[in-house]
């Protein structure tokens, strides 16, 4: 991957994505050029039925790199290097499922990589956040939106106004994260080994059909559920 940076290997039906950008794990065009490479990867791999998003090192992620911030050659060149050098909507809209294993610093673009996955395994240490307001930026990787999507408006509020990082207890209890391990490698990939061994099919579409609960009104939402319903009954027949 670029710069080895990013790291992708495969075990039977699973995919791990290792951060190595230490010893912060900061978020700089190498590693989202290689999450893209990364990711695109776990998409065209049949065989990959569920991933992993974990890193080296004491930490997950201590965010974006903010000496990349205003190097553009031009306010133009500086949009087009965000969006087209995207992973987190890659990451978002991948195939399969995906848990991240946390440790050490998660915060920034790093808290917000992890809210974009289905689930998130934290270490007791895990320290998470969203400290942008207090550099007078917004989150721009999603945060505000998958956060809201986990946890809901009135949870996600002081997380994203205040700036302030939590804990994994409290995450735990906010349900930002979805367990706690002391050996998180371990677990996350347990979790990840059940999710591939669910059929394919069924699990896309539950998958599709939460998603699609943050944005629908409840008609339109049982109305998909039943269209996916019958489709997933069809296909047996």
């Amino acid at each position: 991957m670029a710069d080895d940076v990013v790291d992708l290997s495969l075990d039977g039906p699973l995919a791990v994505v290792t951060l190595r950008n230490g010893p912060l794990n900061i978020f700089n065009l190498a590693t989202r050029d290689g999450l893209i490479e990364a990711l695109q990867a776990v998409n065209d791999i049949d065989d990959v039925r569920a991933m992993v998003l974990r890193a080296d090192g004491r930490h997950f992620s201590a965010g974006a790199d903010l000496s990349e911030f205003g190097t553009a050659d031009s306010i133009m060149e500086a949009r087009r290097i965000r969006w087209d050098r995207d992973p987190w909507g890659l990451l978002w809209d991948l195939r399969v499922p995906t848990v991240a294993a946390l440790h050490g610093t998660a915060v920034g673009s790093g808290m917000e990589m992890a809210m974009l996955c289905d689930l998130r395994v934290a270490a007791p240490d895990t320290v998470l956040g969203l400290p942008e307001t207090k550099l007078g930026m917004l989150p721009a990787a999603g945060g505000t939106q998958s956060l809201t999507r986990a946890v809901g408006p009135h949870q996600a509020l002081p997380v994203v106004a205040l700036g302030t990082t939590i804990g994994a207890g409290e995450a735990l209890e906010r349900g930002i994260v979805s367990e706690l391990a002391d050996d998180v490698e371990a677990a996350a990939r347990a979790r990840a080994e059940e999710l591939a061994q669910l059929d394919a099919d069924l699990l896309r579409a539950a998958r599709r059909l939460l998603r699609a609960a943050g944005d629908l009104s409840l008609d339109a939402g049982l109305a998909y559920e039943r269209r996916l319903g019958r489709a997933m009954r069809h296909r047996r027949r």
